[in-house]
Formats: C-alpha cells, structure tokens, sequence
C-alpha cells in the first residue's frame, strides 16, 4: 500500500458515522417524510443516506471542528461501497469520457480532522461513489462560492466553539433528466447549523442550481439523450434560501432546524417558507441574522 493509502480502509467496520449531538444539541439525520427507501451509510465523522433506487445519496450529514482540521493527502482513489450492492451505487461509469465530476457531497475536508490516523480514515471515505453526484465539469465564481461556504461559516462561528453541522444533498426530482440509467440531478441542497454565542441553535440554506438556461429545456434534455450524450447544464447559480423550503424541495424531515433559520420573513409575509431565494455574488450576501 503506499503512503496515500495509509488510510485503514482494511473495512469500513466500526465507523461511528455522524454524531447528532455534535453541536451539544440534537440535530438528527434527516427522515423522508414520502416513505422513499434510504439506507444508512456510516463513515469517519459523516453519514450518507443513500437511496438505492435513484443510485444517489438522498442526504448526507457531517459534523466539522473547525478547530482542529488536518492536512493530509488528498489521494483520488473513487470507490465502491462494499456494504451494498453495486447496482446501488452510480460508478464510475456515469463520469467517464463526458463534461460530469463526480462532485463531492461532503466536502473532502470537512471531516479530515482529529488524531491523523482518523483524519485519514475520514480523507479516505469521502471517496465513495456513495458520496458522489453529477455535477457539470465547468467551474466558475459561483461554483466556488458554494464550495467555500462551510470555511465562511466557520470563520463565522470562530468566536464560538468552531464547530459545525453541514446537510447536503441532491435534489432528486422524478424528472430529472437520465444519463446512463442515473437520473442527473439539476440542484443541490446545503443546510449548515452551528450554536450562536448564547448556545441556541441557528441554520442557514443554501442551493446550487445547475438548471441549463435554454428556453426550450424539454426538447434539450431529449435530444441529449437520443444522443447518447449527458444532459445539458447550465451555469452554476447560488442562493440562500430558507431551510423550510429545502424540507418541501426534498421531502425530508429536517428536524429542528427550520424553526432555526436566520434568514429574516420581511414584512408582509407570513412565514420563512414564503421568503423569496436570496441569490449569492459572494460570501458578504449572506444573511447570518434574524
């Protein structure tokens, strides 16, 4: 084995998975509430929730310190998930010879911290095709927007105790459009919770949409597939949203956390279900308050 692989993936026994009492309050792994199938996935420090019949996690939870993350080699070594079948989990085929990343669901490096033994363990798991999910190759300002929102809310939370709660997910809509037997999702979803400096709970909501912008989608997504070829997506666009509507878009039960969303109900509305999408230029658009 060489010196990347020095990761202790002899087995994937005994990983303890996602701690819901990470932040010192419950925060539980989300719950579907349309009686969809999800199988419960255990790595260092996450938890994927796969749903085997979209061949795609449904939602993945990660809890991050903040104050004691690692270094370690990145390594690029995808795999399967030998606790469920293979036909479960979409391969490496769906990502080969097109414009599709396998695109991480929990961020590499978010679980990569404690003692270096376990931070290699957690650098190694977030590796599994269980973690992945289409997303266009292209990368643009918006794109890394999304990608570097967990560091901007830790930096946020760095006045407390740095710690973190991060959901993500795919939204795995019925008409998604289909690219070797894997319906690609067109958004993806983020909820991050964290305890403000009185120790009560607080969440923000986030979605990426890479919805290509054409007038006729439709006839689009048809002609790719008579193709052969993958759907077409368009620009990365980034909003902040509120964590209710991220429970309606996924039919998930997010527990307690739409009760904590910052982002403010303007006057006139009734509640923050009915909070328009704020969308994001940059890091300064979020709204980290009441």
């Amino acid at each position: 084995m060489d010196e990347d692989r020095d990761d202790g993936l002899d087995g994937l026994d005994g990983r303890g998975g996602y701690d819901p009492a990470f932040l010192g309050v419950d925060v539980p792994l989300p719950v579907p509430t349309d009686g969809a199938g999800l199988v419960e996935l255990a790595y260092e420090h996450f938890t994927v929730l796969l749903r085997p019949d979209r061949r795609l996690a449904a939602a993945t939870a990660v809890g991050i310190d903040g104050a004691s993350l690692r270094d370690v080699p990145r390594g690029d070594d995808w795999r399967l998930d030998p606790r469920v079948p293979a036909e479960h989990q979409a391969d490496d085929a769906l990502y080969r010879r097109n414009d599709l990343d396998r695109g991480h669901l929990v961020r590499r490096r978010d679980p990569v911290w404690g003692e270096e033994a376990v931070a290699r363990r957690a650098n190694a798991d977030t590796f599994h095709f269980t973690n992945a999910a289409p997303q266009h190759a292209g990368f643009n300002q918006s794109k890394e927007l999304w990608v570097g929102l967990e560091d901007h809310l830790l930096e946020h939370a760095a006045a407390y105790d740095r710690r973190l709660v991060v959901l993500t997910g795919p939204v795995l809509a019925p008409d998604d459009p289909v690219h070797r037997g894997v319906g690609v999702p067109l958004r993806f979803w983020k909820v991050a919770a964290a305890l403000d400096g009185e120790g009560a709970l607080t969440s923000t909501a986030y979605v990426l949409d890479q919805s290509p912008l054409v007038e006729d989608l439709p006839r689009a997504l048809r002609a790719a597939q008579e193709r052969g070829d993958p759907p077409p997506l368009g620009p990365f666009r980034t909003f902040q949203v509120p964590v209710a509507q991220v429970a309606a878009l996924t039919a998930l039960d997010l527990g307690p956390l739409p009760a904590a969303d910052l982002l403010p109900v303007p006057a006139g509305l009734r509640d923050r279900a009915d909070v328009p999408w704020v969308p994001l230029g940059s890091y300064g658009d979020v709204v980290l308050r009441r």
